[in-house]
């Protein structure tokens, strides 16, 4: 089959599987890597788990692991425009060609064997077969919803990082810090080296108690065995921040930040801490500290903060941000970096740019069950907001979302049936050379990349 192939097979089992068969499609993804003759067998890394700043925790652990020679493959989850991007090699997406034929040998074992999974199932299998047929010996995972019953937890990586624990698909996870800690940290299996993120108290007496009922673990926790500081100091031109980082292996002096906003730090932290109880278990070496700061400079993770500063869309140009913030905690944690981006009229010389005070403009989508006004309310009430709907079976509708904030918001809230749409109309309000930011879902970062004609990364 063709990557097109593919790509309609995985869109069809998004949207049409009934969720009293999940159970079952679940329990059917060890069968299929035992019929696929595990093709994880020989893989060795860390499975990334948490609410926010998975995708971002993951791009760091690559640049350190290969920082250090060593081939990495990633599963980032989910794709922002196309399903190969969450297959990489040393952080670049695999080819159409190389995605179909392993999801082809992923395909036929599912047709031959009778062995029905998700839509998850078949993105972590494709992704291990991928990897075996490349000789990539090192993995970093990230799981999609949960911990204990992602796919990717299947696939047997001994490091288990959890990023953090905030309220978000709590109809799947449970409607408190601990009951969604305790579905993330479940990830755990005995043995594992657990690395956690800074959790607030309610979620880390919970992840306590998952991990006492675990036996063999090795558990490095932020505040406790991990620690980070972030500086700022003189560069050529302006001042950078950069974070110290120590592990129980190793302190790591210096280390570049460059995704924008003080929760990359922690989120950088984090992954360096990963790769140090990667080395921990033999699996790499840590590489030397000036191998690791050039390879951390160059990380990049596209929708995150990302800034298009010369936009065009049809007779509009000006200035985008896109970030995928899906919950209130991450839109929280991004606030400041996008009111910073207001304030700037994206010019260097001084000289105002003619927006007459035009204040940006939200494009703003989201799934069903999302809290909606808990997103919007940490952004200025003033700002207009262009509520639209994705490609995704779960969007949210427009006017619902609309009805929900309507009354608590200052500016214009309007609605538009289509992601190009909504792209127009908040061109037409943002003016020349404004600032349209866009958020509240990847599915929603994706179109728009797609529409500013910017290439999967």
């Amino acid at each position: 089959m063709d990557y097109q192939d593919c790509v309609d097979i995985l869109e069809k089992l998004h949207g049409h599987v009934r969720e009293a068969l999940h159970e079952e499609r679940r329990a059917n993804v060890p069968r299929l890597l035992e019929a696929l003759g595990r093709p994880e067998r020989g893989l060795r890394g860390m499975l990334v788990v948490g609410t926010n700043g998975k995708g971002s925790t993951c791009a760091f652990a690559v640049s350190a692991v290969t920082a250090g020679g060593a081939r990495v493959g990633s599963m980032p989850s989910p794709h922002l425009q196309e399903h190969r991007e969450r297959i990489r090699v040393d952080g670049v997406p695999v080819t159409r060609a190389e995605y179909a034929a392993a999801f082809t040998e992923v395909w036929q074992a599912v047709e031959r064997h009778a062995l029905p999974v998700l839509a998850t199932g078949l993105y972590a299998a494709t992704a291990a077969v991928h990897f075996r047929r490349a000789g990539v010996p090192l993995a970093v995972a990230e799981a999609s919803i949960g911990g204990n019953k992602a796919a990717a937890r299947e696939l047997g990586m001994d490091i288990k990082v959890v990023t953090g624990v905030g309220l978000d698909h709590t109809r799947l996870l449970g409607n408190s810090l601990a009951e969604i800690a305790r579905a993330k940290v479940s990830a755990a299996r005995d043995g594992d080296h657990v690395v956690l993120g800074r959790l607030a108290p309610e979620a880390a007496a919970a992840a306590e108690q998952v991990l006492d009922e675990r036996d063999r673990l090795t558990v490095w926790r932020m505040d406790h065995e991990i620690h980070y500081t972030a500086r700022t100091v003189a560069g050529d031109r302006t001042p950078s921040v950069v974070v110290d980082v120590t592990t129980p292996r190793a302190v790591h002096r210096g280390l570049p930040c460059p995704l924008p906003g003080a929760h990359q730090h922690h989120n950088l932290a984090v992954a360096v801490a990963a790769v140090d109880a990667m080395a921990e278990r033999g699996h790499l070496r840590i590489p030397d500290g000036e191998h690791l700061r050039t390879r951390l400079a160059a990380t990049r993770w596209p929708g995150r903060l990302e800034l298009v500063p010369d936009a065009r869309l049809r007779d509009w140009t000006g200035r985008v941000l896109l970030d995928g913030a899906t919950n209130p905690q991450g839109v929280t944690a991004v606030t400041p970096e996008i009111l910073r981006h207001a304030s700037s009229d994206g010019r260097t010389d001084g000289r105002t740019d003619g927006r007459a005070g035009r204040p940006p403009v939200l494009v703003f989508s989201s799934y069903e069950g999302k809290d909606v006004p808990g997103m919007l309310a940490p952004l200025p009430s003033d700002w207009p907001v262009v509520f639209t709907r994705t490609g995704s079976h779960t969007c949210s509708d427009p006017s619902a979302m609309r009805s929900r904030v309507v009354a608590a918001r200052r500016g214009p809230c309007l609605t538009a049936q289509d992601t190009r749409s909504a792209l127009e109309q908040a061109g037409a309000l943002a003016g020349p050379g404004g600032l349209i930011v866009v958020t509240g879902s990847h599915r929603l970062v994706g179109e728009v990349r797609t529409e500013l004609d910017l290439p999967p990364a």
